[in-house]
């Protein structure tokens, strides 16, 4: 009997091969979702190491509050750490808003006035509360004078550091402040005459590194302040001492004048 060809199992025909331009569109398209895809994983896994791996904090403390709150706790905190080599506190440390006393009550320091030098204008800085901050460094003497011990150059750039570190933690956690003027406290006998004045843009560098990088998170004694330290406080502070006063312009703002220590 012959085979019924009709239902045998007849070869597959074979599909027709696409076009040379096809192929190449295919090739295109799989090979840009290839790179997608790898993107893709690649962004997965620097997201997973970032939450492995997080990058280091800025500081083991940090204040809890915001805005002048918080400069109240990082007073408390940076005064604490520094001790003469008696063990007795450097200095205590007062945050207070941009205000000076009159027998009329606070009146607010609209104007930050730094003397040019040299030929070099005056520059004007606005304050308020939001991007101001004044740290008095205040010893137990008459005047705020550091009561015991002797004075020294030592001892001075021991308060040089703790004003850069006031600054520091101020600039880094409350981040609207703009300008930290801080109070030195002055010899025995005599009133409160210089102040250091830092702005964010004068200790940018820092703030983008963890603080121990910059100062040891231990606070030295004055005569034992590390060598790189007394160059970055002498570096970062002492042009930036001034002698102040307060002058009122003649639309009523109050101007809190600083000339240049060395000008």
């Amino acid at each position: 009997m012959a085979a019924d060809v009709t239902s045998a199992e007849a070869p597959a025909t074979p599909a027709p091969r696409a076009s040379r331009p096809h192929q190449l569109r295919l090739s295109l398209i799989y090979g840009g979702l290839a790179v997608v895809f790898a993107c893709a994983i690649a962004g997965v896994v620097v997201f997973a190491g970032r939450t492995i791996h997080p990058a280091p904090a800025w500081s083991s403390w940090k204040p809890k509050g915001g805005g002048q709150g918080a400069t109240s706790e990082i007073a408390a905190h940076v005064g604490g750490m520094y001790h003469l080599p008696n063990g007795n506190q450097l200095v205590d440390v007062i945050s207070k808003e941009p205000y000076i006393p009159s027998s009329n009550g606070p009146v607010p320091i609209h104007y930050i006035a730094v003397r040019g030098t040299n030929g070099k204008p005056d520059q004007f800085y606005p304050t308020d509360p939001t991007n101001s901050v004044m740290y008095s460094l205040c010893g137990l003497g008459a005047s705020c004078a550091i009561a015991s011990g002797k004075p020294s150059r030592e001892r001075a750039r021991l308060v040089q550091r703790e004003i850069l570190e006031l600054a520091l933690y101020t600039f880094k956690y409350v981040r609207s402040m703009q300008n930290v003027v801080a109070f030195m406290p002055p010899p025995l006998g005599k009133q409160p005459q210089y102040v250091v004045y830092l702005r964010a843009s004068d200790v940018a560098t820092e703030l983008k590194k963890p603080l121990a990088m910059t100062l040891n998170p231990k606070a030295p004694l004055p005569q034992s302040i590390p060598l790189k330290e007394v160059q970055l406080i002498d570096q970062t502070t002492n042009p930036r001492v001034y002698s102040f006063g307060v002058a009122q312009a003649p639309q009523g703002d109050l101007l809190f004048v600083l000339k240049p220590f060395n000008g």
